[in-house]
Order: C-alpha cells, then sequence, then structure tokens
C-alpha cells in the first residue's frame, strides 16, 4: 500500500504539470481526490490492516492527502490569476460586434424638433397626461356643450370622487392645456414649446392611433404678431427636412383657441402634392383672458404638430402603428 501511495503521487505530478486551464485542472482533482480515485480506495482499505498498520500507512496517506489538495489549490490560484479558464478568450478569433441601444425613431425626431426650437431661444416645457376639464377645454375657449368639443374623442377619467361640482378628469386630447397653465404662472415675453403624449377615443389605421404624440409651441408678447409666426416656422420646416427651397402654403382654418386660424401646408423638393403639417393661429382674447392677460396689451401666435406625423413623412413611412407594434425589425432601422 505504500508503494501504492507513492505510484499516486508520482502519477500525480505528471498529470498536473499538463493542465493548462480550469477544466483540466477539475478533471485532476476528481480523479486524484473524488469518490472513485486510488487514495479513496486505500484509505477504504485502511480497515483490514492491524492497529499498527493503519499508523504508518495512515499516517502516509494523509500526507499524500494533505500534499494533493495543497498542489491543487496552488495550480488553481495560478490559473484564475492568468485567465486561464474553460472559455478562455482566444484572442485569434474574430471579433463579435455586441449589440448596443438605439435611439426609437419618434425619440429623435422629439430630439431634433427641441435642438431647432432652443436654438431660436424656446424653452421646452412639460405637463401631466391626466388633464381637467378646465385646462383641456374651458380655458382653451372650449365650454360645455360647445360643437367644437366633438373634434376631439375623449377619453374621460371615472371620477374618484361624487363630490358636486368636483372637476371632470381626462386623458388630454391635445398638448394645448399646457398653454393656460404657463401663461397663468407667467408674465410675457416668451416662447415655449411642449412635447408630448395625447388620446383619442378613435379608431385605429394608417394615419389614426388611440395614443400619439404631439408638440404644442406658444410664443406671447407685447408685438408677436404672425409675421413672425411664418417666419419661425418656415424656418424650422426648412431645417428640420433639410430643404432650403422648400414652398409653404397658408390656409384658414378653425380652432377655438385661436383666431385667425391657419393650417399650414408644405411641399418638398420633388414632391408634387401639398402636404399638411400643421395647424396654428393667434391665440384667442379669450383664452388670454382666461389667464389674466390683457389681449389690447399682449398677442400671441400658437401651433400644434403631430410627431408621429413628422417622422412618417421624414423616413417614409406608411403607418403610424409601426411606431407603437414593438417590431424589432422595424424599429433596428433606425440605427445612426
Amino acid at each position: 500500500m505504500l508503494d501504492k501511495l507513492k505510484t499516486i503521487k508520482t502519477s500525480f505530478q505528471q498529470d498536473i504539470a499538463a493542465a493548462a486551464d480550469l477544466e483540466q485542472w477539475e478533471a485532476m482533482r476528481v480523479k486524484y481526490l473524488g469518490r472513485k480515485s486510488q487514495l479513496s480506495e486505500v484509505m477504504s482499505m485502511m480497515k483490514t490492516l492491524s492497529a499498527e498498520q493503519k499508523r504508518d500507512i495512515g499516517k502516509q496517506a494523509n500526507e499524500v492527502r494533505l500534499y494533493l489538495e495543497a498542489v491543487l489549490e496552488d495550480m488553481r490560484n495560478a490559473l484564475e490569476a492568468k485567465g486561464a479558464h474553460a472559455n478562455q478568450i482566444d484572442v485569434t478569433r474574430p471579433g463579435v460586434k455586441t449589440t448596443a441601444g438605439h435611439l426609437h425613431p419618434l425619440t429623435r425626431v422629439e430630439d431634433e424638433i427641441k435642438r431647432i426650437f432652443l436654438s431660436m431661444n424656446f424653452s421646452v416645457v412639460e405637463g401631466p397626461e391626466v388633464e381637467t376639464e378646465h385646462y383641456n377645454f374651458d380655458a382653451l375657449n372650449i365650454p360645455a356643450n360647445h360643437p367644437a368639443r366633438e373634434m376631439w374623442d375623449t377619453f374621460w377619467v371615472k371620477p374618484g370622487s361624487k363630490t358636486a361640482g368636483a372637476p371632470r378628469n381626462l386623458l388630454r386630447t391635445h398638448t394645448s392645456p399646457m398653454q393656460i397653465r404657463y401663461m397663468e404662472k407667467h408674465t410675457p415675453p416668451f416662447q415655449i414649446i411642449v412635447p408630448g403624449r395625447v388620446f383619442r377615443y378613435e379608431a385605429t389605421d394608417a394615419s389614426h392611433e388611440i395614443n400619439f404624440y404631439q408638440m404644442e409651441g406658444l410664443m406671447v408678447g407685447p408685438d408677436v404678431s404672425l409675421a413672425n409666426f411664418k417666419y419661425i416656422i418656415e424656418e424650422f420646416f426648412k431645417e428640420f427636412f433639410n430643404d432650403p427651397d422648400m414652398q409653404f402654403r397658408f390656409r384658414p382654418s378653425y380652432f377655438p383657441f385661436v383666431e385667425p386660424g391657419v393650417e399650414v401646408d408644405i411641399k418638398r423638393k420633388g414632391d408634387s402634392k401639398w402636404l399638411e403639417v400643421m395647424g396654428a393661429g393667434m391665440v384667442h382674447r379669450n383664452v388670454l383672458k382666461a389667464v389674466g392677460y390683457d389681449p389690447n396689451i399682449v398677442q400671441g401666435f400658437a401651433f400644434g404638430m403631430g410627431t408621429d406625423r413628422l417622422a412618417m413623412l421624414k423616413y417614409k413611412i406608411p403607418d403610424i402603428r409601426f411606431f407603437y407594434n414593438g417590431d424589432l425589425r422595424f424599429i433596428k432601422q433606425f440605427k445612426k
């Protein structure tokens, strides 16, 4: 048995020298210290020996076991220190490009809109998506039972209080409520844009969704006119679409909170048709009065445009629902 212990030690010294990684190290550990190892066989035979033989051979077997454990431990530390393991990086293999996240096309368009207006000294403000009836309609010159309310298919929020006269809440149908909220707390002159998500209770199709994104704009001051609006909007669209020769058309239209109201159409280079891109107008006197402004002293213009609509035009996307269906094949097309 003493000879067998010497053989185990000699064999171990030869095998461990060839261990180049942790996988091979583990194989050596199992082979020499596992339950079915030769050392375990020697230890199991100890019960057949006399007391004196147990003392001598047991001492030798324990020394061999301690030696094996010490060498294995040192070898494991050395392999880990130099990173030698089963899946060690092979520097000769071709590299694998890591997948990185990127911005959603709507985020990219919103950031671009912000950048352009910030360069024209506009400020960016945001407001709540759950609004009161007062801010969404009443203060914007759309009182209860006004026919214009039919222009906005509204999601009404179930009231939490049944107190008579309690304000009714809704999911905002446009970003225009922030006009009122901002004007209530600020003194002209100022110019702001308001990005945000809005909600309409309507059937979905290629150009309509129940939730989408808008960009509201407001400029108020003592000498603000449609001439200011025309210059700012033309400069914005020329830069946004990178088309200095873009053509513009301003058509009369109706919105309850502006007077006069206009629709803005553009015709880009190479296009044969006019594209409607924005509704706008001079802020209605009733809206200015609702926030405590004197409409004989200050005037302003407001505009609203669909972020989704601009993204569809910029990237030639045929269906608004592509933005919201979560299909990565669509999203990955917009990597920079």
